[in-house]
């Protein structure tokens, strides 16, 4: 097969996958009536295509490319349903108590197998993933006594802190507390946890109150677990908290480390994310490390030491999706280098992107896979093009800053699509800290080999890296105190993201265009900031928001904002701000602060901040009497 008919192969397979949005999936059952439309409509576009294509593109993939191309995107929505997980007749969360539609808390113990480290929350409790197998009544449901069932399924479990030390993959445990079902998210911006759990193979939750091991003698499972917890206590031994779980993130990823949230969001505030996040530029500095270290031996060696290291660190970060992309394609390189020849890397790119897709098609609407496929995309397809329009720069200072751009432009407009904000001074920040990161990067990898050998060695060399990671927080600590690090600019539709994708694409495909880059960039702003402008002067809308006894009303006309209470503090973080965010709010004109009880009231200190606030008025405050009139109404009792 050539390497044009593969590429078209692979786009349609991904373009079925995607399709799957129309009707709902993975966040809802979808119906095969409707499922078999759509197919079906990939099948008439395929025999569209195969008869127009020829005639407009006489020199483009033949008749019969385009045909298979439809059917493998008709295929691969039939795929996706199929391997869509749902809930079995005796998953867990099957037995969730509900009376007319309302859940009734009961409390249960839950009896199963730990499947993953325990990690740390927002609301600072321990979360791990448990696989179920029997599930106790605590107290009878009904006259018959208390019931006890076998359960199967995977189950999102939170519980305190202490409960959760000492806890890892492979022990079984019995937890006692609450069996829950996610709700679906009431206001807009709001986090879908159903989602997330359909996405992890899992349907209800957990509240767990005490942990209790089992009765037999357990002995610890050998696995990644014990080598990732190996690296990370060796490199915080010396640098502490949090330089040591930033230094283990750069080698491991975020989403096996714990980085305390003020600083991971720091991190994310000004688009320095991706250093968190165990990817391509890790998978570099190891092969890059390996071939250095392998250079006198023979290119099969190279070969077998270079699959060797790829497969430790893929163990290691736990198959996160963006490291098997990295890998698989540092090995395609490997094989290169064994073949002598040349790897086509846009070809490469989406050859991996099917084979990972085909592995989970779930990981299609992963945030961080597509984040990891744009961003790398825009390194293959926009770096060249622009180191070689600033040619009249030194080759390092040109890479510097077309890295990072091109990174920022194929990843912003679904960064705005999904949080509607913008980090203004991210290709700074991304310049100005590269040299720390790389510094940090080789050093951590360094760092970790030696932790698996020696943790003392680890903690010695880890400890040479302080000062370069406390620079790099004080850089991002500084860009975050400039005036409007992160602007809201609100959430643009589904329709603006495939324009701004198809002019970004049109851009890099039509030399004419390209050279004219400035008009391009023209219509991409255009093209997000007069709807927002329209609507934001043209406006007037009242929004109470669903957050149960809290009375929370946001009032917007034509750009003024009023904000009527704040609710909890969970409350302000996880509904207030994320809607006033996603409706491009970067600031509160009036605040009004009504709720007296001081439970109600917490929420302000989160507001304020996330946002300025023109004017603040607490009619509580004002209700309380004055201490001058306290003073008077004591003289005239005397």
């Amino acid at each position: 097969m050539k390497p044009a008919s593969g590429a078209l192969l692979s786009l349609a397979y991904i373009l079925g996958l995607l399709s799957t949005a129309c009707i709902g999936l993975p966040t809802r059952v979808v119906p095969w009536q409707e499922s078999s439309l759509l197919a079906l409509g990939f099948g008439v576009l395929g025999v569209v295509a195969a008869i127009a294509m020829p005639r407009l593109w006489r020199t483009g993939p033949r008749a019969k490319l385009w045909l298979a191309a439809g059917i493998v995107g008709a295929l691969a929505l039939v795929y996706l349903q199929v391997r869509v997980p749902q809930p079995s007749a005796k998953d867990i969360s099957q037995f969730v108590r509900s009376v007319n539609g309302s859940v009734q808390e009961q409390v249960v113990t839950v009896q199963g197998k730990v499947k993953s480290i325990p990690r740390l929350t927002r609301s600072s409790k321990g979360q791990f993933w448990l696989e179920a197998t029997q599930l106790n009544e605590v107290e009878s449901s009904n006259n018959g006594g208390a019931v006890s069932k076998g359960v199967t399924g995977k189950l999102y479990v939170t519980v305190p802190l202490l409960q959760a030390t000492g806890i890892y993959p492979g022990e079984n445990i019995a937890v006692t507390g609450v069996l829950y079902k996610p709700k679906p998210p009431l206001n807009p911006g709001a986090f879908d946890f159903g989602a997330y759990l359909a996405q992890e193979g899992a349907f209800a939750g957990f509240s767990g109150r005490q942990v209790t091991g089992s009765d037999e003698q357990q002995e610890h499972h050998w696995g990644g677990w014990l080598l990732r917890q190996r690296i990370i206590r060796s490199q915080v031994q010396w640098l502490y908290s949090p330089a040591g779980q930033l230094v283990s993130a750069m080698v491991l990823g975020s989403r096996v480390v714990d980085i305390p949230y003020d600083i991971r969001d720091q991190f994310v505030r000004v688009g320095l994310a991706h250093t968190l996040a165990a990817s391509g530029a890790q998978v570099s500095l190891i092969l890059g490390l390996v071939l250095v270290l392998t250079k006198r031996l023979s290119v099969k060696a190279q070969l077998a030491f270079g699959t060797g290291a790829l497969f430790i660190f893929v163990g290691l970060t736990g198959l996160q999706p963006s490291v098997l992309r990295a890998a698989i394609m540092g090995f395609g390189a490997l094989i290169a280098l064994v073949t002598q020849r040349k790897v086509k890397p846009i070809g490469s790119l989406l050859v991996t992107a099917t084979l990972l897709l085909l592995f989970n098609p779930l990981w299609v609407w992963d945030l961080g896979f597509q984040l990891s496929f744009l961003a790398t995309l825009g390194l293959l397809v926009t770096v060249p093009p622009l180191s070689k329009a600033w040619d009249w720069l030194p080759p390092a200072i040109a890479s510097l800053i077309a890295i990072p751009l091109a990174a920022l432009l194929w990843t912003l407009p679904l960064q705005l699509y999904v949080f509607g904000m913008v980090a203004p001074y991210s290709i700074a920040a991304n310049i100005i800290s590269a040299p720390l990161i790389a510094i940090i990067s080789i050093g951590s990898v360094i760092s970790a080999l030696a932790a698996l050998v020696s943790p003392v060695a680890g903690s010695a060399l880890a400890w040479l890296l302080y000062h370069p990671t406390q620079l790099l927080i004080g850089l991002v600590q500084f860009f975050n105190a400039l005036p409007g690090s992160s602007v809201a600019v609100g959430t643009i539709s589904l329709v603006q993201l495939l324009l701004l994708y198809g002019l970004i694409s049109l851009s890099c495909i039509i030399p004419r265009l390209r050279r004219r880059w400035w008009l391009a960039g023209l219509l991409a702003v255009t093209l997000v900031a007069l709807p927002a402008w329209q609507t934001k002067i043209s406006q007037f809308q009242v929004t109470v928001l669903a957050t149960g006894q809290e009375q929370v009303l946001v009032i917007q006309d034509q750009g003024q904002v009023t904000l009527l209470n704040s609710g909890e503090a969970d409350t302000a973080s996880f509904t207030v701000l994320p809607f006033l965010q996603q409706h491009g709010v970067n600031q509160i004109d009036w605040a009004v602060a009504v709720d007296s009880q001081p439970r109600l009231r917490n929420g302000w200190l989160q507001i304020l901040q996330g946002l300025p606030v023109s004017t603040f008025y607490d009619t509580a405050a004002s209700r309380l009497p004055s201490a001058n009139t306290q003073r008077q109404e004591s003289t005239a009792s005397r």
